[in-house]
């Protein structure tokens, strides 16, 4: 019986990086994009990432499990709402908003909008502080 050799090299941060696939904006189907959407762990990471950019995976500071926030983000990403890339061992995420926005005109803006409408809490786009949801809560008012 042969034995194949142990390959214990360690993946250049390129070769990790082109195994992070992502779908091509007109690949983007609506019921993918809605079914990543529908969740409200889903819909919190995505609200975080239309207010502040790009973040880590651990910047969400979400109440679940690491497996369980790697699979948040594997849906978001297969669905092509999220774009991740590789910085050394971290995968930063942004929201695909403008490929969005192509496929589907004011989708985020209204599924966001929903969303906060449903919590209570002002849109992302809007003035104010994370709320325990991961939305907005109102800015105080200025008399």
């Amino acid at each position: 019986m042969s034995v194949s050799p142990v390959n214990d090299s360690t993946p250049s941060p390129g070769e990790i990086a082109s195994a992070v696939s992502h779908p091509a904006r007109e690949q983007l189907e609506l019921a993918c994009v809605l079914h990543a959407l529908s969740d409200p762990m889903r819909l919190r990471i995505v609200a975080a990432l239309a207010d502040d950019g790009e973040m880590t995976c651990g910047g969400f500071g979400l109440p679940v499990s690491k497996s369980t926030c790697t699979h948040h983000f594997k849906v978001l990403r297969e669905a092509g709402v999220i774009r991740q890339r590789v910085d050394g061992t971290t995968r930063l995420n942004s929201l695909r908003r403008d490929d969005l926005e192509a496929r589907f005109p004011g989708l985020v803006a209204a599924v966001l909008s929903a969303a906060a409408a449903a919590s209570g809490t002002f849109a992302p786009e809007a003035t104010g502080t994370l709320a325990p949801g991961g939305l907005r809560s109102p800015a105080p008012a200025s008399h």
